[in-house]
């Protein structure tokens, strides 16, 4: 008799921790896993400014699929269709022609993507911050900014170098540019004709507060932080266009910027249009809560892109956050063993833990069971927090590692960007 097969669409936070414990959990034989995304790697996100700004190395903070999880198959490419009713995926391999792959037990684990707005100029000028190769590139692109205004003198041209603007006043663009700034702040020790006064820091929040997750006191704190920082803040803002790297703000103020970072909000996977799940009116699957999909036997869902009952505020949704994901991973995973077995399924129920977030080194916020923190305090439970839920001994070593090196060594402030541009040197050569 053959084996279910599981197939676990999404190799994120859910998809990558549901897989991880489902290897643990299913007796040998007992079924096979698949685990289908067009990245052959799981990035820890809430790592990412620290690998943006220098503090951990890149590598670190992404974890690869076919290592960690050797007891599955796993498929390097998208999901372009799919048919639960029929038990089938097509599949969009990042080679060849697409195929059908059949299973017996869907696992939705396809989480977000960035929410775009239709502002003018945006998708051709602005950078996100969702994956380790954004934050690189955004590493390389301030630094390359602060060597090519070193090095000129025209003035205007200068300013539009040295200016950056990030959309966003949740925790991704908090932290973001909170620690590249820090890092530019650090980098200019070595420019003789740079320096931090020099440099325009913008964060624009449509809301009349930042960070939302935290209560209005902290946000207050971190709000002053930035301001003492030289870092402009406007609230209740919207960015109205930027064609060509020209700053449209509401209100009227205009200004160039060669650097637009884009961090507000995601909207779930837009694939999942493409299905046969139910959807709810923001696009995500409608779940119950103990994880299953909504009508469809055999169907589970989870993370950014489930809509899940959050049953320790009722009438309420579990909000888009790794603090969920990684949990509700865990309850997914022994609900879809105690379905093979024939045992009841269990509710997800987790109450919000709180939040940390790092404004730069020695610098944070955190507001963790009603406990809060400020300063090296804060920083310190963001990295500690984050580093226990690092998945595998080998990434946990390798970040502290990285940590415990950065006390007795300077940081890092080289830029690598020309790395994507290797026939550069090839080509010059031979015209």
């Amino acid at each position: 008799m053959t084996s279910p097969h599981i197939l676990i669409a999404g190799g994120g936070y859910v998809g990558m921790y549901t897989a991880l414990r489902l290897q643990r959990k299913l007796r040998r034989g007992e079924a096979r896993v698949t685990v289908i995304d067009p990245r052959p790697n799981m990035t820890y996100q809430p790592f990412l400014p620290e690998a943006a700004a220098g503090s951990l190395e890149p590598r670190h903070v992404v974890v690869p699929l076919r290592r960690t999880l050797r007891g599955c198959d796993v498929v390097t490419g998208r999901l372009v269709g799919l048919d639960h009713a029929n038990r089938v995926a097509t599949i969009e391999p990042s080679e060849g022609s697409t195929y059908e792959l059949s299973y017996d037990i869907l696992v939705s684990a396809l989480g977000s993507v960035s929410r775009v707005l239709p502002i003018p100029g945006l998708a051709d000028q602005a950078i996100g911050f969702q994956q380790i190769e954004e934050a690189i590139a955004l590493r390389n692109r301030v630094l390359e900014r602060l060597d090519a205004a070193a090095s000129i003198r025209d003035d205007d041209r200068r300013r539009r170098l040295l200016t950056f603007v990030f959309v966003g006043g949740g925790y991704a663009g908090i932290e973001a540019l909170a620690e590249l700034e820090d890092m530019a702040r650090y980098a200019t020790r070595y420019y003789g004709h740079v320096a931090p006064e020099d440099m325009r820091w913008v964060l624009v929040e449509a809301a009349p507060r930042i960070l939302p997750e935290v209560d209005e006191d902290m946000a207050r704190y971190t709000l002053d932080q930035l301001r003492k920082r030289g870092i402009e803040v406007h609230l209740e803002t919207r960015l109205e266009s930027v064609v060509g790297g020209r700053v449209v703000l509401t209100g009227g103020e205009e200004f160039d910027a060669d650097t637009i970072v884009w961090t507000a909000g995601v909207k779930a996977n837009p694939i999942l249009a493409k299905t046969d799940l139910p959807l709810d009116d923001r696009g995500r699957v409608r779940a119950r809560a103990d994880l299953t999909v909504e009508d469809m036997p055999g169907a589970f869902a989870a993370g950014d892109a489930a809509a899940v009952p959050d049953l320790a505020n009722p009438g309420r949704l579990c909000s888009p956050s790794a603090q969920h994901a990684v949990r509700q991973a865990k309850v997914l995973a022994d609900n879809v063993v105690r379905s093979l077995r024939g045992a009841p399924l269990e509710d997800y129920r987790h109450r919000h833990a709180g939040s940390v977030a790092s404004l730069g080194l020695h610098k944070g916020v955190a507001q963790v069971y009603g406990i809060k923190a400020r300063g090296i305090i804060a920083w310190f439970m963001h990295r500690t927090y984050h580093m226990s839920r690092m998945p595998t001994l080998n990434k946990k070593i390798r970040i502290v590692l990285d940590w415990t090196l950065a006390l007795f060594f300077r940081r890092e402030v080289v830029s690598l960007g020309s790395l994507h541009r290797e026939r550069d040197e090839w080509e010059r050569a031979n015209h």
